[in-house]
C-alpha cells in the first residue's frame, strides 16, 4: 500500500455509542485499504469515547482523540485535521454507513478529474425500518447552484488535504454554525477550485426525515446568509435571491406543505 495515496478519514463523534461500531465497520470493509481513521470525541455524555477506544484496539489504522470540552462539529473536525497524515481527506459521521467501494471510487474520480479537488456522491436516507429516500446532487455544480443550498453531500465527500488546509480548515465562527460544510464549499469555489459528484449513492445517512423541520430558526437564518453571500461573491444576478430566502420561509410552512416540498429534495423509494 506504500505506493497508494493515504486517505485520512475525519470523524467527529458525539453521543453515538449505539451506532459507532456499524459506522467504523463500513470503513474497515472498504476495498481501498490505505486509510487512517481519526475519531475525535466531543465530550460525549454516553460511552461513545470508550466504544471508540475499543474499536481502535481492533485496527492500528484507527486513532482516537478527545476534546477537553464540548466544541461542536467544526472545531472538532479541525482537531482531527491537525492529526491527519493523508494526501486526501474523507469525511464520515458516527451514525452513518458507506458503500465498500466508496473510497476506491471517490479517489479514482479525483485522480481522473484533476480540475476537481472535491468529490462527493448521492446519499441514501435510512432509519430502523430500512431505506426511506435518496438525495441527489448535480454532477458538476456551478456557482449559480449555491443560491439553492449546499451542492454536495458533506459526510460522503473526499477532498485534497492541501486544499482544505489552504482554506484554513472548517470555519469555527458561530455565524456558520450547523452550516460549516456549506460555508466551506463557498470558500472553495471562491478560491477558484471546483468539485464534482459521483451519481451513485455511496453514502447512507441515518436520519429522521423531519430533522430539517426541527432546525432552529437561527440555523435557517445562517443558511440564508450563506446563500446570500454566495450570490454576492459569485456576482450572480439578483433573480437568484429568491432561492436564498427559502430556508427562512420553511420556518413558517405548515407541516403538511413542508412534507410536499421536502419530497422534491428527498425522493422516497
Amino acid at each position: 500500500m506504500q505506493d497508494k495515496p493515504l486517505i485520512s478519514v475525519l470523524m467527529g463523534i458525539y453521543n453515538c455509542s449505539s451506532t459507532l461500531k456499524e459506522a467504523v465497520d463500513s470503513i474497515m470493509a472498504q476495498t481501498y485499504e490505505n486509510w487512517e481513521l481519526i475519531m475525535c470525541d466531543d465530550c460525549s455524555s454516553d460511552d461513545t469515547y470508550s466504544v471508540a477506544l475499543e474499536l481502535a484496539k481492533r485496527d492500528s489504522r484507527i486513532k482516537v482523540i478527545k476534546n477537553e470540552k464540548n466544541l461542536t462539529l467544526a472545531p472538532t473536525l479541525n482537531n482531527c485535521l491537525k492529526q491527519a497524515r493523508g494526501e486526501y481527506i474523507a469525511r464520515m459521521d458516527g451514525d452513518d454507513v458507506c458503500d465498500p467501494k466508496r473510497f476506491e471510487l471517490e479517489l479514482d474520480a479525483l485522480i481522473k478529474n484533476p480540475d476537481c479537488v472535491l468529490v462527493s456522491c448521492f446519499m441514501k436516507i435510512f432509519d430502523e425500518s430500512g431505506e426511506t429516500g435518496l438525495v441527489k446532487y448535480k454532477e458538476h455544480p456551478q456557482k449559480s447552484d449555491f443560491s439553492k443550498g449546499s451542492p454536495f453531500c458533506h459526510a460522503g465527500c473526499m477532498m485534497k488535504t492541501s486544499v482544505l488546509r489552504e482554506l484554513g480548515g472548517y470555519n469555527t465562527s458561530p455565524d456558520v454554525l450547523r452550516a460549516e460544510d456549506f460555508d466551506l464549499w463557498v470558500r472553495l469555489y471562491e478560491a477558484g477550485y471546483t468539485g464534482m459528484t459521483i451519481p451513485y449513492p455511496l453514502y447512507s445517512m441515518r436520519d429522521d426525515l423531519n430533522a430539517y423541520k426541527r432546525r432552529k430558526f437561527s440555523h435557517r437564518f445562517i443558511e440564508y446568509k450563506i446563500r446570500r453571500r454566495a450570490i454576492r461573491v459569485f456576482k450572480l444576478p439578483k433573480k437568484y435571491c429568491i432561492y436564498a430566502i427559502k430556508p427562512v420561509i420553511v420556518a413558517f410552512v405548515p407541516s403538511f406543505l413542508y412534507k410536499i416540498l421536502h419530497k422534491k429534495r428527498v425522493n422516497s423509494k
